[in-house]
Formats: C-alpha cells, sequence, structure tokens
C-alpha cells in the first residue's frame, strides 16, 4: 500500500523543527530513522497529515560523554553507531549489551536511539532499558526545555508525555555506583524477534554485602515498561541469597505484572519467563556487583 497524502519538511536545525511542530501540533508527525513510522503509514495505521524529517538536523547525532561519568546520546545518531561505540561499552554496558537484541543490523544501520525511545513500544528493549538504569530524557520546544525521568516518560501504548509541539532530543545516563552490577536478558522464538519476554535489572549492594538497591524492569509484559516494584522491596536490606533472589522473582511473577495472552504466548507462559528471567537477571546483576564493575 501507499501513504495518505502530506507535506513532507526536512529543517535543517532544531529550531527549524520546533516551528513546524508548533505550527501543526497533531497534525505532524516526527520521521527519525522511519523503521516504524513507515510501514504504519504504508498500512495507513498512521496518517499524519504533515512529516517532519529529522535526518538532516545534524546537531541531534552524537555520543558524548557527562561531566558526573555518564553518558549523554543525541536522540538522532543510529543504534549501530551507539552498539559499536567504545564509551558506550564502557559507561552503559546494559545498553551495549541490549542493542544486538534489537531487530536486524539493517534496521539498526536506519534505527535511531531516541526514535526508539520516543516511539514507546512497550517490547522495545531500549526503553526497558533506559528505565532500569534511571536514564532523563531531554524535551524541547518553542516554549522551552525540560528534563523528565524515564520512568516518568512513558505513560501507556505507544504513550508518551510528549506534547505535539515537543522534540525528544537528548538522552542522559547516569553513572553507576561502585558495587553495582547489572543484567539484560530476554527470550524470543527467534534471534532478533520481539521478544516474548524480557528483563533489565540493576543492583548495587551496602558495605556488608547487602542489597542497597534492585532495580527489575520487564517489558512485553504490559502497554510499556513494567516495574518489579515489589519484587525490589523483597531483596532491600538483605543479603542477595539464591534463596532471597528467588523469592523476590516469585514475587515479580505473582504481584508486579499482568501480561496478556496473545498469538505469540499465553499470560501464564508469560509469568513463568518473568519468575525464570528475573531469577536469572537478579542473579547476574548482583554477580557483577560483587565484582565491583
Amino acid at each position: 500500500m501507499k501513504p495518505a497524502p502530506f507535506k513532507y519538511y526536512a529543517p535543517a536545525t532544531v529550531d527549524e523543527a520546533l516551528a513546524r511542530l508548533a505550527e501543526h501540533g497533531w497534525d505532524a508527525k516526527v520521521l527519525a530513522g522511519g523503521q516504524s513510522l513507515i510501514p504504519m503509514m504504508n498500512f495507513r495505521l498512521a496518517q499524519p497529515a504533515v512529516l517532519v524529517d529529522l535526518n538532516n538536523v545534524a546537531e541531534l547525532f552524537y555520543i558524548r560523554p557527562s561531566r558526573d561519568g555518564g553518558l549523554l546520546v543525541g536522540a538522532m545518531t543510529r543504534q549501530r553507531q551507539v552498539e559499536h561505540d567504545p564509551l558506550v561499552a564502557e559507561r552503559a554496558p546494559m545498553i551495549h549489551a541490549a542493542l544486538p537484541k534489537v531487530a536486524y543490523p539493517q534496521v539498526r544501520s536506519r534505527g535511531t536511539f531516541g526514535g526508539s525511545i520516543a516511539h514507546a513500544d512497550p517490547s522495545a528493549e531500549l526503553v526497558a532499558a533506559s528505565v532500569a538504569l534511571s536514564g532523563k530524557f531531554r524535551l524541547r520546544s518553542r516554549r522551552g526545555e525540560r528534563w523528565v525521568p524515564a520512568e516518568e516518560f512513558f505513560v501507556g501504548l505507544f504513550t508518551t508525555v510528549l506534547d505535539p509541539d515537543e522534540l525528544l532530543v537528548e538522552v542522559s545516563l547516569p553513572p553507576q555506583p561502585p558495587r553495582s552490577g547489572w543484567s539484560f536478558l530476554e527470550v524470543a522464538r527467534r534471534h532478533h524477534d520481539f521478544a516474548l519476554v524480557g528483563a533489565a535489572a540493576v543492583a548495587s549492594l551496602d558495605g556488608g554485602g547487602r542489597c542497597e538497591v534492585a532495580r527489575l524492569v520487564f517489558f512485553s509484559v504490559g502497554d510499556g515498561p513494567v516495574e518489579a516494584r515489589q519484587a525490589a522491596g523483597v531483596l532491600q536490606g538483605r543479603e542477595p541469597t539464591a534463596e532471597a533472589i528467588g523469592e523476590a522473582a516469585e514475587t515479580a511473577g505473582e504481584a508486579d505484572v499482568d501480561p496478556n495472552s496473545d498469538i505469540n504466548a499465553s499470560a501464564a507462559y508469560r509469568r513463568h519467563l518473568v519468575k525464570v528471567l528475573g531469577q536469572r537477571a537478579l542473579t547476574e546483576a548482583f554477580e557483577r556487583a560483587k565484582g565491583g564493575k
């Protein structure tokens, strides 16, 4: 099929893009990598009257170290570039591990870091990873700019807090404290397919070897990233033994998620995967934390 008719703009600066969005509001859609939007337009699942193409906005393509030891990524940076950047591997190893699981190399060569996040697919790896890592997003409009924590950015199925005249321009990933670890796991029918269930975990230990912080975020189990807060509460202040981690994973599957059944998996199977992946991810995260890396 072919898309419905639309007006096309290709601004060269963020200010030009924001002017177009302010002018057209809800009638406009932003084109980043186009790996999701263009197929939706071709099937007429999306019919924007105006398309604002960001591919000429050079100021949105970058990977930089932040002053606090974290990482800053421009929204239009290609996923393939982020995947192979040594600074990402050093400062955000979870992102480095997650990106090879995103679709195929051909898709990642066009898909953008910010575009995947703004699309807010509940099965997207970068969405869950940004929440688990306590990322923040810089949003700009002609009215000004604001920073939004990742956990507050996603509000529903393919829905975020972005206003129609706003752009996601930058992703900030903070440094992880000492004695911290991470894990990123997923189960899919085939490599590069959307995950049936995925888990992103971050854990840190206090001086006595007890759990100081545990964060466990699942994807493909709801309308957005699902943080297992009750599971994390089970571990708080406890030594992360196999028994404690198993109890937390069981809590995640029974109390934190409420998955649906679809043609790919039943709700019961997804709950089972939440428990299995939750236990494996937490175990791996705490093992890395004990190693001090």
